[in-house]
């Protein structure tokens, strides 16, 4: 049997923003799953796989190949690919392009938060960063919110215009107070070490949706915003003890573990407590996301043919 070999362009044509998050609750319906990462090293060049095992969905192997001199050979810094593998027998089901599913993992991932958190009639959306991900956040909010204004802000503001040249109908903000106060949903999608959306920007009935920050020492909002809203993440498992969003607050003793109110897990527990309530969705990522993300698109490729 010939084993599928999924591409960026040809999976990216079968996918849907809002199915997607379907296919993440219904994920998060079967047995926990069971992750592990493993890098590897020389000199600058780096290889990361994580790898996840949900009963009843089967396997997942993503690896990354990061290799910081590639842009002077016109190469991406980034390669990588998922290798998905059957829960019954074991057996390599497909190969899929890695970006694709980096992107629709993550994407999709703050999207489903949103979809539960964010206040009713949300239709002003600032997305903080204008890379990669600012992107991708656009054509998912686009879809999950249909109507929706649309606003960048990045730190070099031509960046912004670039982008948002991308997406007719898209605005850049010059003043990034200004634009939080606005916004009904914000979305954070940088690379910042230390805060850039202030909890005294924050308004009552907004929703914060925190992207960028990976490392234990990267953090995208104060330990203002965190105590004066309600708090939620993707999984406890790659949040807690790793993103400095989380863990900084938690060491200061700012939050403690209670407020930290559920994950994906408990998708039930998703709920406003009232339309003057602030929430704060912090997306942490993880193998068992690049699983569902990679069973998702075999489904749809299969169906297809």
């Amino acid at each position: 049997m010939t084993i599928p070999s999924i591409s960026f362009a040809e999976g990216e044509a079968l996918m849907d923003w809002t199915d997607l998050t379907k296919a993440f609750e219904a994920g998060h319906a079967l047995p926990k799953a069971e992750v592990g990462d493993t890098f590897l090293y020389r000199g600058d060049d780096t290889v990361l796989s994580r790898a996840a095992w949900i009963d009843g969905m089967g396997m997942a192997v993503k690896t990354a190949t990061i290799f910081p001199g590639n842009p002077a050979q016109n190469l991406p810094i980034v390669n990588g690919g998922v290798c998905l593998y059957s829960d019954g027998d074991g057996t390599l089901e497909a190969l899929i392009d890695f970006h694709l599913i980096t992107k629709w993992k993550t994407a999709g991932d703050s999207l489903l938060g949103a979809l539960r958190l964010a206040p009713e009639g949300a239709s002003k959306i600032l997305i903080v960063g204008a890379g990669t991900v600012g992107a991708s956040l656009i054509e998912a909010f686009t879809a999950g919110f249909p109507g929706a204004q649309i606003t960048l802000w990045n730190r070099t503001a031509a960046s912004a215009e670039a982008l948002a040249a991308q997406y007719p109908g898209t605005l850049v903000a010059a003043d990034l107070e200004q634009a939080v106060g606005a916004a009904d949903i914000i979305l954070t999608a940088t690379m910042s070490s230390e805060p850039l959306i202030r909890g005294d920007w924050l308004r009552p009935g907004q929703h914060l949706n925190l992207i960028g920050a990976y490392r234990p020492d990267m953090r995208e909002t104060d330990d203002t915003a965190m105590t004066r809203a309600r708090i939620y993440v993707d999984s406890f498992d790659t949040t807690i003890g790793h993103i400095g969003e989380i863990e900084k607050p938690l060491q200061a003793g700012v939050i403690t573990r209670d407020d930290i109110r559920a994950d994906f897990y408990a998708l039930s527990d998703f709920r406003r407590g009232g339309p003057d309530e602030i929430t704060v969705f912090k997306n942490g990522g993880g193998a068992h996301l690049d699983l569902m993300t990679s069973r998702y698109v075999l489904d749809r490729w299969r169906a297809a043919q």
